[in-house]
């Protein structure tokens, strides 16, 4: 009797052992920080002022849906710069998503997000040995996301692959430093008006990589006398090719009209999402 309870225990042991082995296993090679991802290029969305995971919630789930994409982390930035992921990133993941939400998301001080925004890719970088990654950024996004572009030139950090940009106030936004139909542009694409934001970014632009990053610009146009989305004139989002110019590696833009044009609809829009997914993954 004795005997057949040392047997038994030995083999539930045993089950104990090899259960631990696996779930060990599995555990490591989910693992949010471990792994070398050093050959994906990751996408990054990153939210707009005020909003959070919502607004680029459902470009991440056309991506899912239809262009084979997953979304693997969320980067969390705190009020103190910390970046903080939670998620698990497999290793089968052939077009990896990482979704920002900034805890203070009503900050426009870009000098400050710019440098939150480093310590996601520095955090990349140490925890996944990210070489490259794109970008998808809305409105406020895109402001953090080129005055860290026009920072960094000389950074040991990933490097800027693919850039989309949706409903970027690159010149000015209406009803603060913009108003309908004020700003033009010259025949080269210059704008007669610059305000303190794009003139920063013009006298740093050298610092813009040279001649690797293919540029997607999205913006709306309600088609109702503004050339606006309602909050972002064409002009101001159309700016950013001047600005760029002699940098990129190419430079497409597509424009929504209608009332599907809104600025905060811009990132609700089937068919955005579509031109988004072609563009990042032909």
């Amino acid at each position: 009797m004795k005997k057949k309870i040392v047997v038994v225990s030995f083999l539930l042991l045993v089950v104990i052992l090899m259960t631990y082995v696996v779930v060990r296993i599995n555990t490591l090679k989910y693992d949010t920080k471990s792994g070398d991802k050093s050959n994906s290029i990751p996408t990054l969305y990153l939210h707009g002022w005020g909003a959070g995971a919502r607004s680029s919630n459902s470009l991440i789930s056309y991506a899912e849906k239809h262009n084979n994409a997953k979304k693997v982390l969320v980067a969390k930035v705190l009020k103190s710069g910390q970046v903080i992921f939670s998620g698990s990133w497999p290793n089968n993941v052939k077009r990896p998503i990482i979704q920002i939400v900034m805890a203070d998301n009503k900050n426009s001080d870009y000098q400050l997000t710019e440098k939150w925004y480093a310590n996601i890719l520095k955090k990349l970088k140490d925890d996944y040995h990210i070489k490259k990654y794109n970008t998808v950024s809305h409105s406020m996004g895109n402001l953090t996301t080129m005055y860290y572009q026009m920072s960094h030139k000389s950074s040991d950090l990933p490097s800027l692959n693919r850039q989309v940009n949706i409903a970027g106030h690159f010149d000015g936004i209406l009803g603060i430093d913009d108003t309908p139909n004020k700003n033009s542009l010259v025949p080269n694409g210059e704008p007669k008006i610059k305000n303190h934001y794009y003139s920063f970014l013009n006298q740093h632009r050298n610092e813009y990589p040279d001649g690797s990053v293919k540029v997607l610009n999205i913006f709306g146009n309600l088609n109702n006398g503004t050339n606006s989305d309602g909050s972002v004139s064409v002009v101001s989002a159309k700016s950013l090719k001047w600005l760029l110019r002699g940098k990129y590696k190419s430079y497409q833009e597509y424009e929504v009209f209608g009332d599907k044009g809104q600025h905060s609809k811009l990132h609700e829009n089937d068919r955005v999402s579509q031109v988004i997914g072609n563009f990042l993954w032909p």
